[in-house]
């Protein structure tokens, strides 16, 4: 009833989706977090919505995303079917880069996020495996606190390495080669944690800013006019799954003109340089 593929999202920029004001306005989480991880997720409405305005641009495009998107719900239309066609899920972390002295960068996930990337693409990614070929549904997931082989970390007696961030460190059990979670099969220094603790790790990687208001006729705070910005740091790998629903008029869905990847904007705070994005259909 429905083909299935997925998408990649890498950000060029920070990534802001969710409240605009923060802890002064009692709002303790600025940014969508998936509920069990605790980790930033892009609501599946915020991609639609994007790639609609995107189709919009094109040829007979108010038409076009109206077919593949749905009608936009209105008061007079609450008795229209407005289904549409592609249908999104959100988009979780996949690979979250985070600051490492000596490093500088270590890109971290969990087993959950790799556990639901194995779901999404598992039937579609083929690895190399001890010189076979296999799909990515078809090999385990390693272990919490697995490393890459170019992690480089303070080795420690018993085979054991640590790994410094700027809150703690990390023992790393072992390492072995993670290309194949990766979306390019390149491999990064990267590391595997515990369920438990990448909600922890991704509070210490986020990009914060505090911003304000200022009054129009000299430089100083309007009243209320301090509020802080949390945002998914650039360089985060997120995936999310699209569901294309059989159609029998023929067409095709090419949100992008015919290509396969582009650059769009996602979340909010676009004015001030937030929500850069390469988005990759597969």
């Amino acid at each position: 009833m429905y083909k299935k593929t997925y998408g990649i999202i890498e950000t060029l920029a920070p990534l802001h989706v969710g409240a605009t004001a923060g802890e002064e306005s009692g709002n303790l989480n600025l940014i969508f977090r998936d509920q069990f991880t605790q980790t930033g997720i892009i609501p599946g409405s915020s991609i639609r919505g994007r790639l609609r305005s995107e189709m919009r641009l094109m040829e007979n495009g108010e038409e076009a995303a109206k077919y593949w998107y749905g009608n936009e719900a209105t008061s007079e239309q609450s008795d229209t079917n407005n289904e549409s066609i592609v249908k999104f899920e959100y988009a979780s972390i996949l690979w979250l880069p985070v600051f490492c002295p000596g490093q500088p960068i270590v890109w971290v996930t969990s087993r959950r996020l790799l556990q639901r990337y194995k779901r999404i693409a598992g039937d579609v990614v083929q690895v190399q495996i001890d010189g076979q070929t296999k799909f990515l549904k078809d090999i385990d997931i390693p272990d919490p606190y697995t490393g890459s082989k170019n992690l480089r970390a303070k080795q420690l007696p018993g085979g054991t390495k640590t790994l410094f961030f700027n809150l703690g460190f990390v023992t790393v059990n072992k390492t072995v080669d993670l290309s194949s979670w990766f979306p390019d099969k390149k491999e990064q220094p990267a590391i595997i944690v515990d369920d438990s603790d990448i909600g922890m790790i991704h509070d210490m990687a986020l990009y914060r800013q505090s911003r304000v208001r200022l009054k129009l006729d000299q430089k100083v705070v309007d009243g209320g006019g301090f509020f802080n910005t949390e945002a998914l740091p650039e360089g985060t790998i997120l995936v999310f799954p699209i569901a294309i629903r059989d159609d029998k008029s023929g067409k095709n869905w090419q949100p992008f003109n015919g290509s396969q990847s582009a650059d769009i904007y996602l979340g909010g705070l676009e004015s001030i340089g937030l929500g850069h994005c390469e988005l990759t259909l597969n």
